[in-house]
């Protein structure tokens, strides 16, 4: 007992580096291993550099859980915030044990309100204070990209969590939703969903790659499918899942305001931490059906004008922003808390805050229709 506090004690000091050093280690390792196998010595040093690998990687595995668990939580503790966060992230990648353990130590952002892995994206915010993100436009080539807001100004490089960029299929429009700002593909390993609309432009379908709960059927028609054949891979699924829809009333009398949004969404509940897997916990519930709709503005005497309170995240008028509220019938608040809002900061920055029970993934497909002209319906 006393050779295990030396050891814990060492790692309150020394965990940060040692993260380091463990990426550094497994660097040189790939980079040797390449290094071999460039020099055509019939690969048998390459094999010994594998063996070599595993070997290594089998050290960190054996590592008593208690102390596994012990380093994460310390970890974790001095990361509050990104980027420092991205050393939690590391401790999963050391080998399966580790991964296991992390997962168990690091709570949902439901309960923490921090995003920590690709898989909380999908995963319901906070129930008390919003997540605040920001999404910046490229005009040039139609892109998206979402980013976590590090600090309450505008002027921080953020977290980059997720990128979308829209594509015209005849008179139909997509947005393609992906981990890789750089990889904007269907057919990519980074494919979270999509984001589908009709001809005008004012009734969307939210799609994602994965089945958001057990036993839920891909979309069967043709325009929804990842790919042309039946199935590539058991891993991958072929189809798209349907998620929700948002639509855009039409405005025939051009009654001034923000544009009126209906959207009834398949929510997501927060994963069970200590699955290895966490498709498999979503088996157990199929989430809860809401619906939104845009907060009604309010008359300013002094303004002469239909406001919204956005509380200091929104600088620029636009047609563009909106909050969205639930329905009175949801049994989700008291049908006037904010659920999500967006809005105009700059010529190409815009402001997304959303809370449960929406996930981030949801409110950035949601925003995302916001984009381009709704004929009728301003």
């Amino acid at each position: 007992m006393s050779l295990r506090r030396a050891i814990l004690s060492r790692v309150s000091s020394s965990s940060i580096s040692f993260l380091g050093e463990s990426r550094s280690w497994a660097r040189s390792e790939r980079s040797e291993v390449e290094e071999i196998e460039g020099g055509g010595r019939d690969g048998v040093l390459a094999a010994a550099g594998e063996g070599e690998e595993e070997e290594e990687a089998g050290r960190w595995a054996r590592m008593l859980p208690e102390l596994i668990a012990e380093i994460v939580r310390r970890v974790e503790a001095g990361g509050e915030r990104w980027p420092l966060r991205k050393d939690v992230v590391s401790c999963a990648c050391v080998c399966r044990r580790w991964r296991e353990v992390t997962r168990g130590a690091v709570r949902p952002p439901l309960e923490t309100g921090k995003i920590t892995f690709p898989s909380s994206l999908k995963e319901p915010g906070p129930a008390d204070t919003p997540i605040q993100c920001y999404i910046k436009r490229n005009k040039k080539n139609s892109t998206f990209y979402l980013y976590l807001g590090l600090s309450q100004t505008f002027t921080d490089k953020g977290k980059f969590l997720l990128a979308a960029r829209r594509f015209r299929h005849g008179a139909l429009t997509e947005y393609i939703i992906s981990l890789d700002a750089d990889d904007l593909s269907q057919g990519s390993n980074a494919y979270v969903g999509k984001l589908r609309s009709d001809f005008l432009g004012t009734n969307f379908t939210i799609y994602d790659s994965q089945p958001p709960y057990g036993g839920a059927k891909a979309s069967s028609s043709r325009a929804s499918r990842r790919f042309a054949s039946k199935q590539i891979s058991p891993q991958v699924p072929a189809g798209n899942f349907e998620i929700g829809q948002i639509s855009y009333k039409f405005n025939l009398l051009k009654s001034r305001g923000p544009r009126r949004m209906h959207c009834p969404l398949q929510c997501p509940t927060a994963l069970d931490s200590t699955e290895e897997n966490p498709l498999k916990s979503k088996a157990h519930s199929a989430g809860a059906s809401v619906v939104l709709r845009n907060k009604a503005p309010r008359w300013h005497e002094h303004l002469q004008c239909w406001c919204l309170n956005f509380h200091g995240r929104v600088t620029v008028a636009s047609v563009k922003n909106f909050q969205l509220v639930a329905t009175t019938d949801a049994g989700i608040g008291d049908g006037e808390m904010v659920l999500l809002q967006f809005g105009k900061v700059g010529d190409d920055m815009f402001t997304m805050d959303y809370r449960q029970p929406l996930s981030a993934f949801q409110a950035f497909a949601i925003c995302l229709t916001s984009f381009g002209t709704k004929f009728a319906c301003e």
